[in-house]
């Protein structure tokens, strides 16, 4: 445990930071599910609804830093030719 008075700071400010980043990254992974999950079982109409609240949720994980700006649109990138796919 720390005993600095800095130290304590750091270590309170890092477990915000952490619990932070956790939220955003399970929102994110849950909105990337449940699009991969449409795409998978051809529901191409749900798949297109539910496109634009997992890409704010990926911008939103890459503007925070959790994910890199180039990961975010990776995932993006594959994840729309997922649902062209799904929707042939």
């Amino acid at each position: 445990m720390p005993i600095k008075k800095s130290a304590k700071k750091y270590l309170s400010a890092s477990k915000k930071r952490a619990a932070q980043n956790s939220k955003i990254k399970k929102s994110f992974r849950e909105a990337v599910r449940k699009v991969r999950e449409f795409a998978a079982s051809e529901k191409a109409d749900d798949a297109k609804k539910a496109f634009p609240a997992m890409q704010k949720a990926i911008d939103k994980a890459a503007k925070s830093g959790v994910i890199t700006k180039g990961a975010a649109a990776r995932k993006k990138s594959r994840l729309s030719r997922m649902i062209k796919k799904a929707s042939k």
